[in-house]
């Protein structure tokens, strides 16, 4: 549903367990090693940032129908008013065998060194096909029919499939029983139990959802249902890609008419489909492929895989070819996230005025993470801090979850336990139940991170952004520390090192994400680690000595190591001056996420970077680092990278510190480095 005809105030969420989707055409190609896996992948992320859809990544555990809510593993459940399902279908269960469905397993079993000599169960087009893609990769597979032929459809088909087969020396085993060994089935696919569980009326073979032929679910009109999973009760039709694409545009303006209130149209699909298997070249020369239409067949051709392959490119190229909202060249969108804080110079300079007009002869002290709010009779230190920001995800589950990691790494890099929270939610102008909606998942979000903790959601306040705000977060956290154990941003002492806790470059990865300029799985790979609390590190950098810290935010790591330096030797209550010590950087050592650095060089940047370049003028003074070094070092433009949920800096004794960083891959933090050493300044 394109957004121009999208009636208003209509709220779209996009629900999938992937930030991605394999397209099942080019996965043949793919497993032939024709094409690297990134070939096949739709980009899910980049589709809804350009149709303004939210996109929630949780796998789907059922459909509460009386409800009108789809149950989510880890999180509450999501409400629908309409409800369209496309989720696919798995091959059935098959003993000691990996199904091909869904596709994902199958791709990283066939990267993960598979056997060479695999055993594929099955005797369909599928089973054909993903025998003579292994073929063209240099194993040697043996194709397990339950019958005595195979399943083609016709005669004419698996004629031409068993030449093809003899060519490529594909042994067939038929009559093979459920007890021979196999290594792959490709025995069909069952739509997920839970549809029929949720009280769907489903066809009882393969338990896809019958419809209308509106593509409306029998006695449910708010639900639809299409694709491999989806069965027109009417006129039925086998799984296949081609009725799927073909259901599409019948879909979306069924979909618009009944948010409209208007009357749906009925959608027959054509009575036969064109197949197009391809052989992957197994012969070493050009692949070719088979034509199947009905009860004909044609082929091998090399015309016939080109024609394949173009429909396949045509198709992809229909995703990657639209045009994101803005290029690197053109006006920056304003960063969301931590990268939308008030840049260090006006921050700093009011700051400093306010300072002056209530102690006019001091000068203001450094600023801390979390500042002391009061030290209790225990000794213990009672410490508070506040963040928040626009949302920098559309889900508001997951932004809830991010934002609260990112405002607890204040208290981590104090060395206090988080023990409460408040919070505000700015939620769009929207209907009362969508409110409702966008502050239960948020809240469920903060929730997911304080109840793990132990600490305790004390309330907060609402607010409803009538300028046009979005969805927006704060929070207030609070946190006890052990005199002992409470960190300052420094001093920083001679001898240390700086351990880095985990990769630095969210800031353009999301700036490019904003534009549709960023691949999938680099988000994906970046939410992962974003998603990790960071809370364990608190213990393991005070048993091995950690006596300085911060958390690297919207200052970007040179702004953030900037602030340690400037914390005076005999304190931060002494206010700043020059610094004592200096710090000699392993440029070479910085972690960085996959993608930043490829973005970076094709001219995205956060918003704030700009500003924060300010501290580029730390590597002319305090911080030395070697040009010269390895090519691989991530350039400085990444030291002054905005970061949401960013990594703990923290100082300890140089002889402790390789147990230290140790201690911390071991405990999860596997790309944790030590990234330079504080020496005395000259």
């Amino acid at each position: 549903m394109r957004p121009s005809q999208r009636p208003t105030a209509t709220w779209v969420t996009l629900v999938s367990r992937h930030g991605s989707l394999c397209y099942s055409g080019l996965v043949p190609a793919v497993l032939a090693g024709l094409h690297p896996p990134s070939a096949c992948l739709i980009d899910l992320r980049r589709l809804c940032s350009l149709a303004g859809v939210a996109f929630v990544e949780a796998e789907i555990l059922g459909v509460d129908l009386s409800a009108g809510s789809l149950s989510l593993e880890g999180r509450p459940p999501l409400a629908f008013d309409l409800l369209s399902l496309d989720v696919g279908a798995l091959t059935p269960p098959s003993p000691g065998a990996l199904g091909v469905k869904p596709l994902e397993p199958l791709l990283r079993w066939c990267e993960n060194s598979p056997p060479s000599h695999p055993n594929l169960r099955g005797g369909g087009a599928s089973a054909v096909e993903v025998a003579l893609a292994l073929r063209a990769r240099g194993l040697h597979p043996r194709l397990l029919t339950r019958g005595s032929h195979l399943h083609l459809g016709s005669k004419a088909a698996e004629r031409l499939a068993l030449r093809l087969l003899a060519q490529a020396a594909i042994p067939l085993h038929p009559q093979a029983g459920e007890g021979e060994p196999a290594d792959l089935a490709c025995t069909g696919s069952h739509a997920p139990p839970w549809l029929a569980a949720a009280g769907l009326a489903v066809d009882p073979a393969s338990g896809r959802v019958l419809t209308h032929p509106t593509l409306q679910a029998l006695h449910h009109p708010r639900v639809f249902a299409s694709g491999d999973c989806g069965l027109i009760a009417s006129d039925p039709r086998p799984p296949s890609g081609v009725w799927a694409v073909r259901a599409a545009p019948a879909l979306a303006a069924n979909l618009r008419r009944a948010l409209e209130g208007r009357p749906l149209r009925a959608w027959r699909p054509q009575r036969l489909a064109l197949q197009l298997l391809g052989d992957g070249g197994f012969l070493g020369g050009s692949p070719r492929a088979l034509a199947f239409w009905g009860p004909f067949a044609f082929g091998p051709s090399f015309l016939l895989w080109r024609w394949k392959h173009q429909l396949d490119q045509r198709f992809l190229d229909s995703f990657t070819a639209l045009r994101p909202m803005a290029s690197p060249k053109e006006a920056p969108m304003a960063c969301r996230g931590c990268a939308a804080k008030l840049p260090a110079q006006p921050l700093r300079s009011a700051l400093a005025r306010l300072a002056a007009m209530e102690s006019p002869h001091q000068p203001p002290p450094p600023p801390e993470d979390a500042p002391v709010s009061r030290r209790l009779p225990g000794g213990e230190c009672l410490l508070q801090s506040v963040d928040g920001f626009p949302a920098l995800v559309s889900d508001p589950w997951l932004n809830g979850r991010l934002t609260t990691l990112h405002a607890c790494g204040d208290l981590w890099a104090s060395g206090a336990d988080v023990e409460s929270a408040q919070v505000v939610v700015t939620l769009p102008v929207a209907s009362p139940a969508l409110q409702e909606e966008l502050l239960l998942h948020t809240l469920a979000g903060v929730r997911s991170v304080l109840h793990p903790l132990g600490a305790r959601l004390l309330g907060g306040h609402t607010l409803e952004g009538r300028d046009g705000a979005g969805l927006g977060l704060s929070l207030t956290i609070n946190g006890l520390a052990p005199a002992s154990r409470h960190w300052a941003k420094g001093p920083l002492r001679p001898g240390d090192a700086l351990l880095l806790s985990r990769p630095i470059g969210t800031g353009v990865l999301f700036a490019a994400a904003m534009v549709g300029a960023a691949r999938a799985e680099w988000l994906d790979g970046a939410l992962r680690q974003m998603q990790t609390s960071q809370a364990s590190l608190v213990e393991l950098l005070a048993a091995h000595g950690c006596h300085a810290c911060t958390d690297i935010t919207g200052f970007g790591l040179l702004g953030h190591l900037g602030e340690m330096l400037a914390v005076p030797a005999n304190g931060p209550s002494a206010g700043p001056s020059p610094p004592a010590v200096m710090v000699d950087l392993e440029a070479a050592a910085i972690p960085v996420f996959p993608g930043a650095r490829e973005l970076l060089e094709r001219g995205y940047a956060s918003t704030l970077a700009p500003a924060n370049a300010e501290a580029l003028s730390l590597l002319n003074g305090p911080v030395r680092w070697r040009p010269a070094e390895p090519a691989d070092a991530p350039p400085p433009g990444l030291w002054i990278d905005p970061q949401t949920c960013g990594p703990l800096l923290a100082a300890l004794p140089g002889a402790q510190a390789p147990a230290a960083l140790q201690a911390l891959r071991a405990s999860g933090f596997a790309e944790a480095r030590l990234i330079g050493v504080v020496r005395p300044h000259p």
